[in-house]
């Protein structure tokens, strides 16, 4: 059998390989980001929020909805996958702004890794434009939303979450500051349970 042969019998088998291999490729970058909103799952996201990491100046915040139930409750779930969408689409926003990277941890919970100097100047502007309302078939859909995050030197990734998260529920729990913002860090939150 000649050269020729051989690679023209081969071509089928080379062929096949090629395609189950983009096939998994394709399989695996849709499992790691959230149909829905179109961000990272949580898997995906802490990849990245790993590698983020390894630079140093970073910060890790987790964002809770406020309300989120109640939309779901008074106007269906086609509403509250609305509100999902559009929080997805503003924190891409968001993050693609300040360097960052988004992704959906479940339900209606979601994290952000990004520079410490931008998530300490933009946090108000976050908190803002994930409170701003959504206009769903002429319903303007409003949520809230609680956001802990703390600055991540010296932490893994582990530790980070926990205690953005920890911030996070300490806002939730004592219903925040006075007026709509509702935000702080876990240095902030150390501070106002030892007052």
């Amino acid at each position: 059998m000649s050269l020729i042969e051989q690679v023209v019998s081969a071509a089928p088998f080379a062929a096949g390989w090629t395609t189950y291999g983009l096939f998994s490729r394709r399989r695996l970058a849709a499992a790691r980001h959230c149909p829905l909103t179109q961000l990272l799952t949580r898997d995906g996201w802490e990849k990245a929020a790993l590698r983020r990491l390894l630079r140093g100046n970073t910060a890790v915040a987790v964002i809770d909805l406020d309300g989120f139930k109640a939309v779901n409750d008074t106007y269906g779930h086609a509403a509250g996958d609305a509100v999902l969408k559009a929080t997805g689409h503003r924190l891409h926003l968001w993050a693609g702004a300040s360097n960052g990277v988004a992704g959906r941890l479940g339900g209606d919970e979601f994290a952000l890794v990004m520079s410490d100097t931008d998530f300490r100047a933009g946090i108000e502007q976050l908190h803002d434009l994930l409170t701003a309302p959504v206009d769903w078939h002429g319903q303007q859909l409003e949520v809230g939303a609680s956001i802990g995050g703390v600055i991540a030197e010296g932490l893994t990734l582990s530790e980070a979450l926990s205690q953005a998260d920890q911030a996070m529920y300490q806002i939730k729990g004592s219903g925040g500051r006075r007026g709509p913002r509702r935000h702080q860090t876990a240095a902030e939150a150390h501070r106002e349970v030892t007052r």
